[in-house]
């Protein structure tokens, strides 16, 4: 493999014009939030490198840099240098060698878990009954060969192994940690445990050589061994759940087939998907998934579409058909010549925009790397003074003292702070792919629960965008078929919507079409064009005044009828008379009205942004509930009404679809892209909803919201965890092998309240 294809590159030019490129590294080895700073801190350090976002819940790292500065083999080396890994992919979506990677570290788990089990639970058992019978001394008597004195010898002789094996990896992370001057969760075990241990041994080996006078006689090696096992077991529980957090890519990844049946010289061969070309004629029958994107060039079939839509109902799909790769064909046989395969597909595109979001920092994951920057160091010192205080002031045994400082490293758990947010992210986004909602970065999905407000482009957004042509009216000497011929021929040159209405009426009508001598656009008002030496304007009442076309007095009564029906009026006139009008409507979407009604019961505030004149705009907000309508808007001013809507305290979102919106899409505090509108709307929101429907919207609104509630949940059990329990350990309240069943505990329920998300992140209820 070439170091290029080793590289996911985008590039990019960021706010100041440098050239940028962003790459992905799938990190090994991490286990808490101090291990990402680390990393992040390594890759910052490589020259070249602007800026570097690890994360821990998908252990991965994307790296800013300036493209040829740095190499990736160089951020290999530094990271491995720091005690970390990276894992070799052949391609971008290969993510077959991340599952193996995370099956064999819950394997590995698992085997460790089990061998700590079964030392462990007789080691506990016999030691705390041992310990019991001096308070219940009819134990004595029941079982008299517990009062063994060599059985301190075979509890060091149980516990080593458990030790060696369980706690090497933690050893290995806190050497790792100190190698890099910093402090993490395996050096709070690493001590925890080791404290245990090194002191239980000193007891027997003063046992051995008559210094029990002096060491005492209270080994603690079952304490040690039920850290380790405890807190391996929570590992394993963590490690299993975060394999479920990815669910929603690997079942993305799994609508694309293996393999695919490409027609050549009109024969059937079977070759993989990924030696597919641009241009291949691919043979799907019914059942199969489509392998690629492309158009059908023969038969018919219904499709389904529900893992791009979201959407139950299959679509009928023909010739001339755009079909999507991983769809499925459900009762035709179809012929597909692709246009877009390999990373260029639609489902390619997704999972990349989904990894993308998974893989970003919300902006509130910045409070809980501020307190884990700081919080095993505070935790060290914390300890110091616990083994201190009790020993100075609360005049405690030296191991009363000792075993005190160990429940408060073992209690702390910097994992808990550090999976959070991540894990959170992950599982809404991903539900939120299946439900036909992409959203570009976790810092987007955070911001979509704060908005205030929500500004909606009319035609394609909340109407069809696929207005007719309602009615012509000639005036000054001019007919009917001849204002339509006019205005047609002018609109040629045109991509509008109403243009394409206009045209297709003509042809509709039977009417000729010639090219027009010359053309011009004005964006927001019309057209100007010249027909056999004729000058022609079509567009609004603006450019007539503009032009200062005479007759415009006898079309007052056409625009206030336009006006109570909601329709749009395009005026006609020839060599600057005015020559007549031609009234389009727009139908408004089916749900339209009722996502409206949804929004404003979540206490949003909806705002209709239209290049319509106002009387027809605020008809259609009315049947819509909308109150505040801002027309005869030009295209160019719309990011400016945005940012006027961005008042004090006000977070606005803006809806839109077409070229026309992306300047305010991009200007909003959140732009939502229809995603049946064109791409450069898309590239420039922040929140892709690939159904056609409002009921997006919607779902956006609400998978952000309970996303936040979670992260907001995982945050306040995080900080109440460690606030809480860390003070009760420090009283000597705290058992250390009860504190490490609580460590496990903290970041399982972490993870498993983010996987919470799954059931809870369902259709939006309107």
């Amino acid at each position: 493999m070439t170091e290029a294809a080793k590289l996911n590159i985008d590039t990019l030019t960021d706010a100041a014009g440098v050239l940028t490129a962003t790459l992905d590294l799938p990190i090994t080895g991490m286990t808490c939030a101090g291990c990402v700073r680390t990393v992040e801190r390594t890759l910052k350090k490589v020259p070249g490198v602007i800026d570097a976002n690890v994360n821990l819940a998908t252990e991965h790292a994307v790296v800013s840099l300036k493209p040829g500065a740095a190499r990736r083999s160089d951020l290999v080396a530094a990271i491995e240098h720091a005690g970390y890994g990276v894992l070799e992919l052949e391609d971008d979506a290969d993510a077959d060698a991340e599952r193996k990677a995370r099956d064999e570290e819950i394997e590995k788990q698992r085997r460790l878990l089990i061998f700590g089990l079964v030392l462990t639970i007789p080691l506990v058992v016999i030691s705390m009954t041992r310990h019991l019978m001096h308070a219940v001394p009819a134990l004595m008597d029941a079982f008299p060969w517990l009062m063994w004195s060599g059985w301190p010898f075979v509890f060091a002789a149980v516990t080593t192994p458990v030790v060696v094996a369980l706690g090497r990896q933690y050893a290995d992370g806190a050497w790792k940690a100190a190698r890099n001057g910093t402090a993490n969760m395996d050096t709070l075990v690493a001590m925890g445990t080791g404290i245990a241990y090194v002191w239980s041994m000193i007891v027997i080996l003063g046992q051995v050589f008559g210094y029990s006078d002096v060491v005492g006689t209270d080994e603690y090696f079952e304490t040690s061994a039920a850290i380790l096992t405890l807190i391996t077991l929570g590992k394993f529980l963590e490690a299993r759940a975060k394999g479920r957090t990815g669910d929603a890519i690997r079942k993305l990844l799994n609508l694309t087939p293996q393999t695919a049946t490409v027609l050549i010289d009109g024969t059937e061969h079977t070759v993989p998907v990924k030696e597919l070309l641009r241009g291949d004629t691919v043979v799907v029958r019914p059942g199969e998934r489509i392998p690629a994107d492309g158009i059908v060039v023969k038969g018919v079939s219904n499709v389904d579409e529900s893992m791009l839509t979201g959407e139950p109902l299959p679509v009928r799909r023909a010739q001339d058909s755009e079909v999507v790769g991983g769809t499925i064909s459900l009762d035709g046989q179809l012929f597909v010549q692709l246009s877009r395969v390999g990373p260029e597909t639609t489902l390619a595109q997704i999972v990349r925009l989904v990894q993308q979001a998974q893989g970003s920092k919300a902006p509130i994951q910045r409070v809980a790397d501020q307190v884990s920057g700081v919080f095993v160091p505070v935790v060290l010192v914390l300890a110091a003074l616990t083994f201190l205080g009790w020993l100075v002031i609360g005049q405690a045994t030296f191991v009363q003292a000792m075993m005190n400082a160990v429940a408060v490293l073992v209690i702390a758990c910097p994992c808990a702070l550090g999976l959070a947010t991540p894990t959170a992210i992950m599982v809404g986004t991903g539900k939120a792919a299946e439900q036909g909602v992409l959203f570009r970065s976790s810092e987007a999905l955070e911001r979509a629960h704060a908005l205030t407000t929500i500004a909606f482009d009319k035609t394609g957004t909340l109407t069809e965008g696929k207005p007719v042509v309602s009615g012509i009216h000639a005036e000054n000497g001019f007919d009917a078929p001849d204002v339509l011929r006019l205005a047609a021929v002018a609109e040629r040159g045109s991509e509008h919507p109403i243009a394409t209405a206009i045209v297709n009426r003509a042809e509709a009508d039977g009417l000729t079409l010639d090219q027009p001598d010359d053309f011009e656009s004005r964006a927001g008002r019309g057209v100007l064009a010249t027909i056999s030496g004729r000058r022609v304007l079509v567009g609004s009442m603006r450019l007539m005044s503009d032009e200062k076309v005479t007759g415009l007095e006898q079309a007052r009564a056409i625009l206030e009828t336009a006006a109570q029906e909601a329709q749009t009026v395009v005026a006609v006139a020839v060599d600057a008379v005015f020559a007549g009008v031609i009234t389009v409507e727009d139908s408004l979407k089916p749900e339209a009205a009722e996502a409206m009604s949804a929004v404003i019961r979540r206490g949003l505030k909806p705002v209709m942004i239209t290049g319509d004149n106002a009387a027809a705009a605020r008809v259609i907000a009315g049947k819509l509930g909308i109150t505040e309508v801002i027309a005869d808007v030009l295209p160019s001013d719309k990011a400016e009404v945005v940012k006027q809507l961005q008042g004090p305290r006000q977070v606005v979102g803006m809806v839109g679809d077409g070229i026309n919106d992306a300047p305010a899409l991009a200007s909003a505090d959140l732009g939502l892209a229809i995603g049946t509108g064109t791409d450069i709307a898309i590239e420039a929101a922040d929140v892709t909803l690939m159904r056609g429907d409002l009921s997006g919207v919607l779902r956006a609104l609400d998978i952000s919201r309970a996303t936040m509630r979670t992260i907001y949940q995982n945050l306040f059990w995080a900080f109440f965890y460690n606030i809480i329990l860390i003070p009760v350990a420090m009283l000597g309240l705290l058992v250390p092998m009860f504190a490490a069943g609580a460590m496990a505990f903290s970041s399982v329920f972490v993870v498993s309240n983010s996987l919470r998300l799954k059931g809870a992140v369902t259709k939006a209820k309107r």
